[in-house]
């Protein structure tokens, strides 16, 4: 069998660093799949796997946990959720998150997987010792159960890893937040999750959407897929002054923070107007405190604050479908800066890191 190449994430003493190295192409069990890697997402996610910013990560590991490829070996018949059965070739994507017991507390009667402690991800708590499951490889092994979806015929490969995890993300940050119609909308941080939290606010009927970012090139995109303001004031008070302005002194009904920075925190409740709601889903790692005074940014102000983590299948799903059908007025592949091969893992993570890319993308074929 011929070697597969694939970026190894390792951790040697307290250093963490990137190497290409080569696994055999894995014998599937029964109810596997392996596929040929189309694309590969690079995300902020991947910039904290290498800075070591995320408790329990399995060292070394294969990154990438959302991924597109092609059928190239299929164990027995595998289906859909609609009960049809893959074929080699076709073109599919997969829940990254695997092993949900459904059988929990947490499943069964919080109604809350994403807390699952039997979860687990692709190309972030799967080790590289374990085999191919990350999806900066040639090729990624899908162990039997992992949910894989058909990519719709009106969502291209390219088109749907523009996404990334962004989408559903975001997707569930909006369902959290829960938008009404005409609700003006503050997102804090213009990345991919912002974006498109952006655009799924638009598309949940918000009457107003304004996004806030230090990065000229994420405002510019911003502007293009059809935000009402950009705000790059350079102070906090400039910008709470800005939402207020825009808002007739209210403050956004909805503020979503995305940015990642804990100092977002506080000038999102600031700008959040009374009995509002303010959705937290950009602190995925630990980042630092922050100061709140609780009377004044909480109790107050009757605000109601919600966390978003991670996803479930319902925000994967709906996400694919979301995007195949808005492809025409977005044209998502227009969100990707550049496609690296993986010799240059280290470039794309830099550039993402620094924000000279909007998304980065791995192209394992070239």
């Amino acid at each position: 069998m011929a070697a597969v190449k694939a970026v190894v994430m390792e951790k040697k003493g307290n250093a963490i660093g990137l190497t290409v190295k080569e696994f055999p192409e894995p014998v599937l069990e029964p109810g596997a799949v392996l596929l040929k890697t189309l694309y590969s997402e690079v995300c902020g996610t991947d910039v904290h796997l290498l800075k070591g910013q995320l408790a329990g990560v399995p060292y070394p590991i294969i990154p990438g946990h959302i991924n597109v490829g092609s059928i190239e070996k299929i164990n027995g018949t595998v289906c859909d959720l609609e009960g049809r059965s893959f074929q080699i070739g076709d073109e599919v994507v997969f829940l990254d998150v695997h092993e949900t017991c459904h059988s929990c507390w947490y499943c069964l009667v919080a109604k809350a997987s994403t807390r699952c402690p039997s979860r687990k991800v692709y190309g972030v708590t799967y080790s590289a010792d374990e085999g191919l499951l990350g999806g900066w490889s040639e090729k990624i092994y899908l162990k039997p159960g992992v949910k894989i979806l058909r990519l719709p015929a009106d969502l291209p490969a390219k088109d749907f890893i523009a996404g990334g995890c962004g989408a559903p993300t975001a997707l569930h940050a909006v369902e959290r937040a829960t938008i009404r119609l005409n609700d003006s909308v503050v997102i804090q941080g213009s990345g991919p999750v912002g974006l498109f939290a952006a655009v799924f606010a638009m598309l949940s009927g918000a009457g107003q959407v304004f996004v806030i970012d230090p990065s000229p090139v994420r405002l510019a995109t911003a502007k293009n897929v059809g935000v009402d303001q950009t705000i790059a004031e350079e102070t906090s008070a400039g910008r709470i002054d800005a939402v207020f302005s825009l808002t007739g002194g209210r403050g956004a009904d909805v503020t979503i923070e995305a940015s990642g920075n804990p100092k977002a925190v506080p000038e999102g409740l600031a700008m959040t107007r009374d009995s509002g709601t303010y959705c937290i889903v950009g602190q995925y790692t630990d980042a630092g405190d922050v100061n709140i005074n609780p009377h004044l940014h909480i109790n107050k102000k009757h605000l109601d604050i919600r966390g978003v983590w991670g996803i479930d299948y319902s925000h994967f799903y709906k996400s694919v479908q979301l995007m195949a059908r808005h492809k025409k007025r977005f044209n998502w592949h227009r969100l990707i800066s550049r496609f690296y091969p993986l010799e240059d893992v280290a470039a794309a993570i830099e550039d993402v890191e620094a924000l000279q890319v909007f998304k980065a993308a791995i192209a394992p074929g070239g």
